[in-house]
């Protein structure tokens, strides 16, 4: 596998969606917080998902996720699939994008680049291990973030 793009950005500017379920039932969600890397001895995906989410219910129930990647001008249906839950409205519908299932995950058409994680391990971040001043931005209002790293299978570009 190789994959060679501007790594710092592909997360905190460009954003992507991190999706999970089965054909008959799966969730998507914009992320912004993000990495590769290696651990193990293995390609690896690391993503932070709020435990309020409803796509955390469904990368857990399930053993693999993708993360996708849009050109600029899904910018707009990123932002709006990152503020609406999939528990109160049908955002596959209302997105506009068109699903497409993999053996190993779901992902869209419109996607430049997918990754497809198998999950290797799930942590809930100690809010009481973040700086203060960080901990006050992000969680005084909010439900916590899970930590999970995940082995890259394959990229699709």
């Amino acid at each position: 596998m190789k994959l060679t793009t501007d790594i710092f950005s592909q997360f905190d500017q460009t954003w992507g969606l991190v999706t999970a379920g089965t054909p008959d039932n799966f969730n998507t969600m914009t992320i912004s917080w993000g990495g590769l890397g290696t651990i193990w001895g293995r390609p690896v995906a690391t993503v932070y998902i709020r435990t309020s989410r409803y796509t955390h219910e469904f990368v857990d129930a399930n053993e693999y996720f993708t993360i996708s990647f849009y050109p600029e001008e899904y910018k707009k249906v990123l932002g709006i699939l990152g503020s609406k839950s999939g528990r109160d409205i049908d955002k596959m519908h209302s997105s506009g994008l068109t699903p497409r299932f993999l053996d190993k995950g779901i992902t869209f058409e419109e996607a430049r680049l997918t990754i497809i994680c198998r999950k290797l391990f799930k942590q809930q971040l100690a809010v009481e291990n973040i700086p203060e001043d960080i901990a006050a931005d992000y969680y005084e209002k909010d439900a916590p973030h899970d930590m999970y790293i995940a082995e890259v299978v394959e990229i699709r570009t």
